[in-house]
């Protein structure tokens, strides 16, 4: 490994790798103290006032809060550190006469790559595997202690189960897993066969199905109705559970982030099923943990071209710049998934959009570089 290292990382390359990460790292370290110091002076009341244990709140909370917002700040963060201390070597003249000893530009980004790559693999890890497990954390303690109060159910509920059969659920009881006012059709085709309305149904979480309470059910074969009322219970497995009735959009991560990658694939899958609308939600966060680490890639490509030359003024311009352009990031990374859900767009290329545009941005930008 390393007569490997030797032969294809000068001293140059190991100078701005060593530069490249320490700046980011310091940069993100410094971001999350602050973050934390906010969220404390927020959340203090919540956590006094709950008499919640020290412990909970910095291996239950805090473990969930710190990779998320590491993993959310990280693109900006690598960003900026790549324009301070690249716009840092120009403005000392370092830059100059790397370029004038016969390597070519598309050389002296190789290092600047080779620590994207870094930060794109370590990013692409955390969103599919460790993020899922510490967003449950986060989001349970946040349920439990910030949106205790809030109400977390849904009303006028319409789910598909499966091809045939239909439910609708008018309100539900989180609290006791009771629902209210519930209808069940059944089809086959356009022919209704089997429609039953009930006054109630309660989920059994001892042994996971539902008791339908004071049923009236009619069965219909063609002309021929037979009709069956004041059913007491009804002991039945149906393909719902009770997440299916709460709404997470008081959650500051919203519910899918929460999922590992089989159990999001499994949800999209019956999701399609259902018809429930949240089928655009759970594809836009499963492409977003892939596609998301690549912006390591086009906005260091973004910031090496525009802080590489020496200018008037020191490090301000580039990056100033550079601010504006992580605002405009994130005005077309937050619209992304507006776009998907109202705008129709597929949400592949939503997720994809922000990297295409500040791609060819990217391409542009350096294609016109100084070299």
């Amino acid at each position: 490994m390393k007569r490997f290292l030797d032969r294809y990382l000068t001293v140059i390359d190991s100078y701005i790798i060593r530069k490249y990460l320490g700046t980011f790292v310091f940069t993100l370290g410094i971001f999350m103290v602050i973050s934390v110091v906010f969220d404390i002076s927020e959340h203090l009341d919540n956590f006094l006032g709950d008499n919640t244990s020290v412990h909970d709140v910095i291996f239950v909370y805090y473990v969930g809060f710190i990779p998320f917002y590491l993993m959310l700040l990280s693109p900006l963060i690598n960003f900026l550190a790549v324009i301070y201390f690249t716009a840092k070597m120009a403005n000392q003249t370092e830059i100059v006469p790397i370029l004038t000893s016969k390597a070519s530009f598309y050389r002296f980004l190789r290092p600047y790559a080779l620590s994207a790559g870094l930060i794109f693999v370590v990013s692409l890890f955390a969103n599919v595997y460790l993020l899922p497990f510490t967003n449950k954390l986060k989001v349970s303690f946040e349920s439990a202690h910030f949106f205790k109060n809030d109400d977390p159910s849904k009303s006028e509920v319409h789910i598909q189960l499966d091809k045939r059969t239909f439910v609708y659920l008018q309100t539900y009881d989180p609290q006791i897993k009771t629902g209210y006012n519930f209808t069940l059709e059944k089809f086959d085709g356009d022919e209704l066969k089997e429609k039953l309305t009930a006054t109630s149904i309660k989920f059994d979480s001892v042994r996971n199905h539902w008791i339908i309470n004071m049923a009236t059910i009619r069965y219909v074969n063609g002309l021929k109705e037979v009709l069956k009322e004041n059913v007491p219970t009804i002991d039945t497995v149906l393909d719902m559970r009770p997440i299916d009735f709460e709404a997470h959009d008081n959650m500051v991560s919203n519910i899918y982030g929460t999922m590992s990658l089989s159990v999001l694939n499994k949800g999209i899958e019956k999701e399609k099923t259902r018809s429930t609308g949240v089928v655009v939600d759970m594809q836009f966060e499963k492409y977003r943990r892939f596609v998301e680490p690549l912006s390591a890639f086009v906005l260091t490509c973004i910031g090496v071209s525009i802080s590489s030359r020496k200018v008037r003024g020191g490090v301000g311009l580039p990056l100033g710049i550079g601010i504006f352009i992580c605002f405009t990031y994130i005005v077309v990374n937050k619209f992304a998934l507006v776009f998907a859900i109202k705008g129709g767009f597929p949400p592949l290329i939503a997720v994809l959009m922000p990297n295409i545009i500040f791609g060819i941005l990217g391409y542009i930008l350096i294609a016109k570089a100084p070299k």
